[in-house]
């Protein structure tokens, strides 16, 4: 192979399901002419850099999974060397693709109470195996990013929590069950994300920390990681400035983080991946096609993830690397798609998901992590209000009754009749953009209702939330159910009734 053809097997550009035909030849353009070694694939490109609850009521697409697997088989076949699939699904397929299994957020899981190490390597294991069934290689997660600032736009639910040696633990056992499963997967978002208060899909985070502070907390997870054999990092588009001589350079293309911190001075022997390369943190420095892909390479990345400018970036790398740092890159994607079993590809079959397993799997997993948060439940209390007509029951931010008020075994009075009221809250959003989606004005009608009367809510969404939801004194006890999944509601509903 030449030069051009080594450096091409480094790109895995943007695939989107939901595309034009013209677009679907464009990709084919791209495998036949420069002859790229891989494609990530995106549900579309309206929500390319968008988590799935976003845009559920945006786009009215349907067949998203059958599509994709067709995509793959279409891409392949013409191929000359198997091409690297790779999907960011952090909490399975369902974050690109409809109708497929989906589980907990890492912030759900870092909230388990019992072998949390063991359930979250089991979820990643089922997560595996629903990707590599579906022809996917590589899913570009777990994130290892430490959530320090509650406020974090972008990272929040993706974080196994707060504490620094929780999510080393907890992302290492996720990582271990894609593993399992055969896949690759990989910790992101080296240095560190969870202390940051911008965007990277929108701008450039800067993170103003010691390198001291960051040995304690960002980078420990990831030298945590290292340190028990992980092939794969991907490098954030973030600044930090005390590990780059006081520059506000992304880490995804700083020699000085990825070269001689992270392949130095902590060890890692393993794939470099790049963070998406479209992203505004990084697209606007280089307005010349191929520079920013050129440095990426030059700063240490083996993988280029969602270039937009593939030939050019090529060509660049081409003039400006030298033969053998080119063959160092080569050897390493070539020896990943060996390990990945990529170079057996045959035509795939859809698969049927057993959905009875995954439901039995959420159910083990929602009785381990609902908890009461504040406050005490009395279900004997809860009883004898019903049965007298004093206890109120109102949801908020659903548009159809739900499975959880089937669940409960309680007659409910009017709010004006009632002497407690249960308040079940469906936070519209995991993000936390416009208060995780929720009306101002409804949020304030649960913050005066909380301080009329004895009220215990139920917070079916992000944690983070609550914090929109007054304060918890003013209410007789919270119970957090993390997700709004129905086995969640199922023992929610349980924890109410004493059963």
């Amino acid at each position: 192979m030449n030069k051009h053809q080594k450096i091409a097997q480094c790109f895995s550009p943007a695939a989107f399901i939901h595309d034009t035909e013209e677009n679907y030849l464009a990709i084919e353009m791209l495998i036949r002419e420069q002859e790229i070694g891989g494609l990530t694939f995106f549900h579309s490109r309206h929500s390319a850099a968008a988590n799935f609850e976003e845009r559920a009521e945006i786009l009215a697409v349907s067949g998203t999974f059958e599509k994709m697997i067709g995509l793959i088989n279409r891409y392949q076949t013409i191929s000359k060397i198997p091409l690297l699939i790779s999907i960011d699904g952090e909490y399975g397929l369902a974050m690109r693709v409809e109708k497929t299994p989906q589980y907990p957020f890492a912030i759900t899981l870092g909230a388990l109470k019992k072998d949390a190490e063991k359930w979250v390597e089991e979820v990643g294991y089922r997560m595996g195996l629903d990707m590599k069934r579906s022809g996917i290689h590589i899913n570009l997660a777990p994130c290892a990013d430490v959530n320090t600032n509650p406020n974090n736009p972008v990272i929040g639910y993706r974080s196994f929590g707060d504490q620094t040696e929780k999510v080393a633990r907890l992302a290492f056992a996720a990582y271990s069950g894609m593993k399992k499963a055969g896949i690759g997967a990989c910790l992101k978002h080296f240095p560190g994300h969870g202390d940051t208060a911008t965007d990277s899909h929108l701008g450039l985070p800067i993170l103003h920390k010691t390198k001291a502070e960051l040995e304690m907390e960002e980078l420990l997870p990831f030298q945590y990681g290292i340190d028990r054999g992980v092939e794969m990092i991907m490098v954030g588009h973030l600044a930090v400035p005390a590990l780059t001589e006081g520059k506000d350079i992304p880490a995804s293309i700083s020699r000085e983080l990825i070269n001689d911190l992270l392949k130095g001075e902590m060890g890692f022997k393993g794939i470099v991946i790049s963070d998406a390369l479209n992203m505004k943190a990084v697209v606007n420095r280089y307005p010349e096609p191929g520079e920013l892909e050129w440095q990426a390479f030059y700063a240490g990345n083996d993988i280029l993830c969602f270039s937009d400018h593939v030939a050019d970036g090529i060509e660049k790398i081409a003039q400006n690397a030298s033969d053998e740092e080119v063959d160092v890159v080569f050897e390493k994607v070539m020896n990943l798609k060996k390990r990945l079993g990529v170079m057996e590809f045959q035509p795939i079959e859809i698969p049927s998901f057993d959905w009875e397993s995954h439901s039995q799997l959420q159910k083990a997993l929602a009785e381990s992590y609902v908890s009461v948060i504040s406050g005490n439940i009395n279900p004997a209390e809860l009883h004898s209000l019903a049965e007298a007509g004093k206890l109120g029951y109102r949801e908020y931010f659903t548009t159809e009754t739900n499975h959880f008020i089937k669940q409960l075994d309680f007659s409910f009075s009017p709010i004006d009749q009632a002497e407690k009221v249960i308040l079940a809250v469906f936070v519209p959003s995991h993000k936390p953009l416009n208060q995780f989606g929720m009306d101002q004005s409804v949020l304030e009608g649960i913050k005066e209702l909380a301080k009329s009367k004895p009220c215990i809510l139920i917070h079916f969404g992000n944690p983070l939330a609550l914090k929109h939801l007054g304060e918890l004194e003013d209410l007789e006890a919270v119970i957090c159910g993390y997700q709004g999944f129905e086995e969640v509601q199922g023992v929610v509903a349980k924890t109410l009734q004493g059963l």
